[in-house]
């Protein structure tokens, strides 16, 4: 198999990871009863295949480009344990065809690396999970004495789905639940799109059920060690670093929590994700261990562990929340309720670009700048220095770029006032942290609580190209319509509404309970209730709120929670 013919079976686990994820996301008990590492893998590979797309033209790049650029997509872009371990696999198959295209020795060479490597990520090893069916594939390849591709890549198949069958029997929680291993079904769909292209045909598997509903099902933790119940999940990235801090970096991860996964890309990128009852010290963890970005919290407090659920909403990482530059307090230096008794002294400042958009943020108690023309760091500090409150809370709403905003907080912070810059990188993240605000809890809780409303925003914005341009998914005309998830183009479309109807479904494809329609100033008579209406009709239950923004720039911010 040559570059072209990796992407092909990059193509072909999308797909079944797409056909498979309802089923691998119910059979999801361990580590946490969360019901997502279907949609983590699936996310997961898709950031691998858009990284491989955009290296250019296939038939020009070799086997290791295309499949080092998977390699780096997926470990930039993990969601999970399992999405980090899958990362691992695609670096093992780059690894393995520096010189040569993927053949039956390399794909032995590719498992065996990928087991090594996701043995040496973890932390605590424990099996009957993905990591044994890993090896039990690799070492099946091993002994396969056939020479061609196909019979390898069978034998490897064959013998990773024995293992998953034998997953209840090695682990306690998948026994009580009465079923497999969530990632380990994963790896299963890939290694069979692997013998599907290479043989011609998909091999026939048994039907893996979820839990019995009257089973009973496994709290958040560490499910096999018994430690403290962990509140968080973490992820981010880290560059600028070298192995003895990677290494020191696990280690410490480790004494905070479980589920530790601290993997590179072989390159000079890398991935850590933890399950911790304590996310400022994973977060500070890392700052000690290289530069982060792509910080990504989630809250196992919120989930409903008690049942399986189809958690399509991965967080999005085109727009990566810099959260270091929020952590500029701690709780002995902030003020509380119970230390004041009432309500903190604590205000919010938030820039806001619209008379619709700035009078929302101001009914929900925010002090407002203006953003309508150009923000200046300047323009921000000052600002802050001219609230009355010995508390402020920030939400930037995207105005001014990480690197100023850290600026900010330090020239604005003195003995008289504590100032936080929130992970808002637009108006309707602003809007979901403003919703969650408490002045009765300490600063830094409140600022989490709004950072966390934030990042679990996914958000977007249609706009109407000004100029013909070329963009990541291609070049656009003077008035197309232009869908960005983030900052980054994903839909072109010379209809200016249907453009707005894909980016939906495009954002609304992970899931979600409720959809924000913030409408600007130029937006097309009508098409809030075509929106709306679109919504209502291709994702029931699906929850819409509209609201006049009249923001010049985007025809539409859209936000989904």
């Amino acid at each position: 198999m040559d570059g072209t013919a990796l992407l092909r079976w990059g193509r072909a686990c999308l797909d079944g990871l797409t056909d498979r994820r309802a089923e691998i996301n119910a059979l999801n008990v361990f580590p946490i009863p969360d019901a997502d590492t279907g949609t983590n893998l699936l996310a997961t590979m898709r950031a691998a295949m858009d990284a491989a797309a955009a290296c250019g033209p296939v038939d020009v790049l070799t086997t290791h480009e295309v499949a080092a650029a998977m390699a780096r997509g997926a470990t930039i872009g993990a969601r999970g344990n399992s999405g980090i371990i899958l990362s691992q696999v695609l670096r093992g198959i780059a690894e393995a065809v520096r010189s040569e295209p993927l053949t039956a020795t390399t794909l032995r060479d590719a498992l065996n690396r990928a087991s090594v490597l996701v043995r040496e990520a973890l932390s605590e090893p424990i099996e009957g999970t993905i990591l044994t069916v890993l090896d039990c594939a690799a070492a099946s390849a091993a002994a396969c004495p056939d020479t061609s591709l196909a019979d390898v890549a069978l034998a490897a198949a064959d013998g990773a789905a024995k293992a998953l069958g034998d997953t209840p029997s090695q682990l306690g929680v998948l026994r009580a639940a009465g079923v497999v291993d969530a990632g380990a079904r994963g790896l299963v769909v890939l290694l069979d799109c692997l013998v599907e292209l290479t043989l011609g045909e998909i091999p026939v598997r048994p039907e893996y059920h979820p839990p019995d509903p009257g089973a009973a099902r496994p709290a958040a933790g560490n499910l096999e060690t018994g430690s403290a119940e962990p509140r968080y999940e973490v992820m981010y990235l880290l560059a600028d670093t070298d192995r003895e801090r990677i290494a020191r970096l696990r280690t410490r991860l480790a004494e905070l929590g479980d589920s530790v996964v601290v993997v590179g890309d072989g390159d000079r990128s890398w991935s850590a994700h933890v399950h911790c009852a304590d996310a400022g010290a994973a977060v500070e963890a890392g700052l000690a261990a290289g530069k982060l970005s792509g910080i990504r919290i989630e809250s196992f407090a919120t989930a409903d562990h008690g049942a399986p659920h189809d958690n399509t909403a991965p967080h999005d990482n085109t727009a990566p929340h810099d959260m270091t530059s929020g952590r500029l307090g701690t709780p002995a230096t902030m003020g509380s309720a119970t230390e004041t008794g009432g309500p903190a002294d604590r205000g919010v400042l938030a820039v806001a670009a619209g008379a619709g958009a700035a009078e929302l943020f101001e009914d929900a108690g925010a002090v407002v700048l203006a953003g309508d023309g150009e923000v200046t760091a300047a323009g921000l500090l000052a600002a802050i220095r001219a609230m009355p409150n010995r508390e402020v809370l920030v939400l930037p709403n995207g105005a001014l770029p990480a690197h100023d905003l850290v600026a900010i907080g330090v020239a604005a912070r003195d003995a008289h006032r504590d100032v936080l810059l929130l992970p808002s990188a637009s108006m309707v993240q602003g809007l979901a942290a403003l919703a969650v605000h408490d002045r009765g809890r300490i600063a830094v809780d409140d600022a989490f609580a709004m950072s966390e409303a934030a990042a679990t925003t996914r958000w977007g914005s249609l706009r109407a190209a000004p100029e013909r341009a070329l963009t990541m998914v291609g070049t656009c005309a003077a008035g197309d319509g232009l869908g960005l998830v983030g900052h980054d183009v994903v839909v072109i479309d010379h209809d200016v509404r249907a453009a707005g109807l894909t980016l939906l479904d495009r954002m609304l494809a992970f899931g979600g309970e409720l959809v924000t329609l913030l409408m600007g100033a130029a937006a097309p008579d009508g098409l809030a209730g075509e929106l709306a209406a679109h919504i209502g009709e291709s994702f029931p239950g699906v929850e819409v709120t509209v609201y006049s923004g009249g923001q010049h720039g985007d025809l539409v911010q859209i936000g989904v929670e």
